[in-house]
């Protein structure tokens, strides 16, 4: 599900900060984490529409 893929790149982006990953490792990881939570929350509003 899309919520445990989002706990799960969360995870391995605190992970890699504090590993002291590189900037750019660490700046992949967010903008994947960024593009999940915005997914989720389209498909989140698009539902809430739906019920009403």
């Amino acid at each position: 599900m899309l919520n445990d893929d989002i706990c799960k790149l969360r995870d391995k982006l605190n992970k890699s900060i504090e590993e002291n990953a590189s900037y750019d490792e660490i700046y992949k990881i967010s903008v994947e984490l960024d593009e999940l939570i915005a997914k989720f929350y389209r498909i989140s509003n698009c539902n809430i529409s739906r019920e009403k």
